[in-house]
C-alpha cells in the first residue's frame, strides 16, 4: 500500500487568475510507515510573488530567481507519484495547481500530460477530518492540537514541512495506535493473523528505544506528587505502594 503524502506553496489561491505554483513536497509511505524518499522542489513561477502570498509562506521572488521551471522536474514528479494514493489537505486546491502547471508545460512542449486523478487515487485529509470533526476548524494547526502533534517549530508554510506535519495527522485521524488488534479481535481475525500481529508487536517493542528520566526529572517529579500529597489530606494515589 504506497501512499505519498503532498503539500504545495504557490503564488496565490487561483490558477484562473494567473497564479502558480512555487514549492511541492511530497513523502512515501509503505505499509504505513515512511520510507526515507520524498520529492521537494522549488520553482520559478514565471511572475512575481505577491507579498500577502510571502507572508504565508516566506519564499520571495529573489529565492525563486535560480530555481528550475516546472517543465524541469514535470517528469521526474509525476514518475514519482504515479499509481500512489496522494493524501492532500484540501485536495481540490493543489491539484488544480498541478494539472494547471501540467497543461502549461504540455502545450509548450507539444505533448499531453494526464491529469493527477487520472493517474493517482485522491485522498482529502481535509474532507475526511470534516467527516470525523464536523463543525470544529480542521486546518493542520487544529488537528495538530486536537491530536497532540507538536508543530511548535512551523512558523511558515512550506511544503516538506507541511507534508511531515500531514502525515502524523492522517496516521492519527485513521487509526494512529488503534490499528493494533485488540485482544478481543484476535479471535475473530483467527490464530494465524493473531499469531503474526503477535511477532509484529513484538518486533516492534524490541526496536523501542528507552530513555530514562534524569535524576532532575525524577526529583522534580517526587516534589510535584508531595504538592499534591498536601492539597489531597494525603490521598495522592501516586504515593500509596502495593504489595
Amino acid at each position: 500500500m504506497r501512499i505519498i503524502v503532498l503539500d504545495t506553496e504557490t503564488t496565490g489561491l487561483e490558477p484562473k487568475q494567473g497564479h502558480r505554483l512555487i514549492e511541492v513536497g511530497a513523502l512515501e509511505m509503505v505499509n504505513r510507515r515512511l520510507t526515507g524518499k520524498s520529492f521537494h522542489e522549488y520553482v520559478q513561477p514565471e511572475r512575481d510573488v505577491p507579498l500577502e502570498a510571502q507572508a504565508v509562506h516566506g519564499i520571495s521572488e529573489e529565492f525563486l530567481q535560480d530555481k528550475p521551471l516546472f517543465a524541469a522536474i514535470a517528469d521526474d514528479f509525476l514518475d514519482f507519484i504515479r499509481g500512489a494514493e496522494l493524501v492532500i489537505h484540501n485536495a481540490p486546491f493543489d491539484l488544480g495547481f498541478l494539472d494547471n502547471e501540467l497543461a502549461i508545460v504540455g502545450k509548450a512542449a507539444g505533448r499531453s500530460y494526464p491529469k493527477i486523478a487520472d493517474i493517482c487515487k485522491i485522498t482529502d485529509s481535509l474532507k475526511l477530518a470534516r467527516q470525523k470533526h464536523p463543525g470544529q476548524k480542521n486546518n493542520l494547526d487544529a488537528l495538530c492540537r486536537r491530536y497532540g502533534i507538536n508543530n511548535a517549530h512551523r512558523e511558515l508554510h512550506g511544503a516538506l514541512l507541511d507534508s511531515e506535519i500531514l502525515t502524523d495527522v492522517y496516521l492519527m485521524m485513521t487509526g494512529g495506535q488503534t490499528d493494533l488488534l485488540l485482544a478481543g479481535d484476535t479471535a475473530v481475525a483467527g490464530a494465524d493473523t493473531a499469531a503474526a500481529h503477535n511477532r509484529q508487536v513484538q518486533a516492534d517493542v524490541h526496536s523501542l528505544v528507552v530513555v530514562k528520566a534524569t535524576d532532575a526529572e525524577l526529583a522534580a517529579h517526587d516534589a510535584k506528587l508531595a504538592q499534591v500529597a498536601k492539597a489531597s489530606g494525603d490521598q495522592c494515589m501516586w504515593l500509596t505502594t502495593t504489595d
